[in-house]
């Protein structure tokens, strides 16, 4: 239940006798999300939606968000434009929480994810990270590779109480992505949270991109890798392809994406494609050396072998992806990787 701070009718009657939005008709938590407090506001002039910002939230990050949303609104992206007061102000107080209204998209968020709603998503990221290319503001990302390690040590040993050696498994992966994180691919405003639920749709289009406070300042390619974790894998852990072509087209019929994004996006679901279907999902705890033994059958327990996968013997002799790895491999790995992609290197 997203309501963390309740509000008293008078509360909220006096709070909105400072805006220029009517008389309030009624208002009703809303119990999707996690993060803040969320009511629907209906008013005499129309549908709103008041957000109280609880204490996880650090207040100091709220004018981003909201000059963020209303940056992205005044560019022509569909997602909620802040309402500001009388005075012109859009962040308020309320029951003692920072506060802000913001207008009501229509649109659902699909529960059956499909290569339409794959093909407009890619459109729409694309819309956004060039609508914020402008954006004077800026905010680090605390869930890139500098807010994980503290978050794996907060939980200890706690993790093998998920997977039994979790806790080791995911210090390695650090330690492979410390060494390995790419320091050249374009910066820019993200969202950083568009999973499924974030995204309204009316039929096959987006409607609008709701609940930007996780937005930051970080590769825009993580912002493109966190859609296609979301939205192209299946329940087995297997990656769709036809999903995947439908996002990376889309997105880049807007935004073309440089070499070196292609080729970091490339390296990353090559790893993913080592081990097929559920193991993907064990597989994604492993670094790439791990992920090789294992689909090699080089001691591995349990590893299934070269000849169960299909896997060409030269993959051996490569230390990472690149494309003459992928080259390496059957034609069913270039289907998964190739996207139209030029990987002859």
């Amino acid at each position: 239940m997203a309501v963390y701070t309740q509000i008293s009718d008078d509360e909220l009657i006096a709070f909105l006798a400072t805006y220029d939005i009517g008389d309030l008709v009624s208002y009703a938590g809303i119990a999707e999300g996690v993060e803040n407090s969320n009511f629907l506001l209906r008013t005499t002039t129309g549908t709103f939606i008041l957000t109280l910002y609880e204490k996880r939230v650090d207040a100091n990050d709220l004018p981003f968000f909201i000059g963020l949303m209303d940056h992205l609104a005044r560019h022509g992206l569909s997602c909620p434009t802040p309402v500001v007061d009388r005075d012109g102000v859009a962040l308020r107080a309320l029951a003692d929480r920072p506060a802000a209204i913001v207008t009501f998209l229509d649109g659902v968020w699909p529960r059956r994810i499909t290569p339409p709603h794959c093909r407009a998503l890619g459109g729409a990221l694309a819309d956004l990270h060039l609508a914020g290319a402008d954006f004077s503001m800026q905010r680090p990302n605390n869930l890139s590779l500098s807010g994980w390690g503290p978050l794996l040590t907060a939980s200890g040993l706690a993790a093998d109480q998920v997977y039994h050696g979790l806790y080791n498994l995911l210090s390695d992966e650090l330690r492979h992505l410390a060494r390995h994180w790419p320091t050249d691919l374009p910066l820019g405003v993200i969202h950083a949270d568009l999973f499924q639920d974030n995204v309204f749709f009316l039929g096959d289009e987006i409607s609008g991109v709701i609940d930007f406070y996780f937005a930051c300042t970080d590769f825009l390619a993580y912002d493109l890798a966190i859609c296609l974790n979301a939205w192209c894998f299946e329940s087995d852990g297997s990656l769709n392809v036809t999903k995947t072509r439908a996002l990376i087209k889309a997105y880049q019929k807007r935004r073309p994406l440089t070499p070196a994004e292609r080729a970091a996006l490339t390296h990353r679901l090559g790893n993913l494609a080592l081990v097929p279907g559920a193991q993907n999902r064990e597989a994604a705890r492993l670094g790439f050396r791990y992920k090789k033994k294992l689909f090699l059958g080089a001691g591995a327990p349990g590893a299934a072998g070269p000849g169960a996968l299909r896997l060409t013997a030269g993959l051996g002799e490569f230390r990472e992806w690149d494309a003459r790895a992928v080259r390496a491999r059957q034609a069913d790995i270039l289907e998964l990787l190739g996207w139209g992609w030029d990987l002859r290197g």
